[in-house]
């Protein structure tokens, strides 16, 4: 018995120290920690078609009276039509009488002069002079077609050259919104139509003249160019975040875009509309995002990424770190832009230019402290 106790004890001392000395030794499994590898968002240059179609929100607003002005000085000899009538543009409103020069016409009337000073000497003979007025007779014209709302002006009224005598009320509507400095820069190209759709109206239309009207000029009516054009006296304004990327929908406005309504649209003023309005298109051109851009409108700026990132790239950074490049840029539909030239099909380029703050995604915003529940 005493031996069998031994033998136990012996087995017993040697397990323990093969686990302490020898198990002990091994190399345990390695738990992988926490880790985060952060990736440069990279986009490539592709084939696509560019529409630049920029959609305004509008008004219908009734165009303001076209005021009768005098074209004479003189009196009110007669009155064609009434107020409260409908007229055409060049219709007769009033006349006006206008007084001439006197015209002085010789006549002999016999007398006998009989001062020896007058020419002709004593009991001479002397025509006598008669004066007579001239007149000239001018109408007043209706300025516009519409409903004659006033006609201030009475027979025998005395009038001046430019004096106001009354007022037409063309019964004409225009569609008008605000457009700020980026989306004037996309109406560089002189839009001459758009598509009104107006808010519990009839069907959308076409209206065939539209008039832009900048900060500093008018275009539409001025020395600046023709009806349908663009001033391009646009203001600077950082449309872009961070000087490259997206515009901003929500700038302030710089200008104004209208369409005169189309005869036979029944439209009421106060009404809401939305205006399409499209200035070009772009078929089967390179294109990348306009996150991808310093600048939108000519000259912009592009970082190609580096090498590898794309294995079939056709360009990319040699040096392992973005390279700036210089391309010229063409239409943009508010996300994509037209590369003319700078790049090619394939190119690897950043999706955001570096220094631009981060765009948000849709369900990440962050409504700062406070904005959830405390407790777990």
């Amino acid at each position: 018995m005493p031996g069998a106790w031994l033998a136990v004890f012996a087995v017993i001392a040697m397990a323990l120290v093969k686990i302490a000395f020898i198990d002990g030794m091994k190399p345990g499994p390695v738990l992988n920690g926490p880790s985060a590898e952060v990736a440069i968002p990279v986009v490539q240059a592709t084939r696509a078609t560019v529409t630049n179609s920029v959609q305004v929100k509008a008004t219908v607003q009734s165009d303001a009276p076209v005021g009768v002005r005098n074209t004479a000085a003189g009196t009110v000899t007669h009155l064609f039509l009434a107020a409260g009538g409908k007229v055409t543009a060049g219709d007769r409103l009033y006349q006006v009488r206008t007084e001439v020069a006197a015209v002085s016409a010789p006549q002999d009337t016999g007398s006998l002069v009989t001062a020896a000073d007058q020419p002709g000497g004593p009991g001479a003979r002397q025509p006598l002079s008669r004066t007579s007025s001239a007149y000239t007779y001018a109408d007043v014209l209706a300025p516009a077609s519409g409903l004659l709302e006033s006609l201030t002006v009475l027979l025998n009224q005395q009038v001046a050259v430019g004096e106001t005598a009354g007022t037409v009320n063309p019964g004409t509507f225009t569609v008008s919104g605000t457009v700020n400095a980026a989306q004037q820069y996309r109406l560089l190209a002189k839009p001459s139509s758009a598509e009104i759709a107006v808010v519990g109206g009839p069907a959308p239309f076409s209206c065939p003249t539209v008039s832009l009207k900048g900060a500093a000029s008018d275009v539409s009516g001025g020395a600046g160019g023709a009806s349908g054009g663009v001033s391009r006296s646009v203001p600077y304004a950082a449309a872009i975040p961070g000087g490259g990327g997206m515009p901003e929908q929500g700038g302030a406005p710089t200008g104004t875009i209208s369409c005169a309504v189309p005869s036979g649209v029944e439209v009421f003023a106060g009404l809401g509309a939305t205006m399409t309005v499209t200035a070009g298109q772009a078929t089967d051109v390179v294109t990348v995002p306009l996150t991808s851009v310093r600048g939108s409108v000519k000259d912009g700026l592009v970082w190609l990424a580096p090498a590898g990132t794309f294995p079939d790239s056709a360009t990319g950074s040699q040096a392992g770190e973005p390279q700036e490049r210089k391309v010229q840029l063409g239409l943009n539909d508010g996300s994509m832009v037209e590369v003319v030239s700078g790049l090619a099909e394939g190119d690897a380029v950043l999706e955001f230019i570096p220094g631009a703050p981060a765009q948000p995604q849709p369900g990440q915003q962050f409504a700062g402290p406070g904005s959830y529940p405390a407790g777990g």
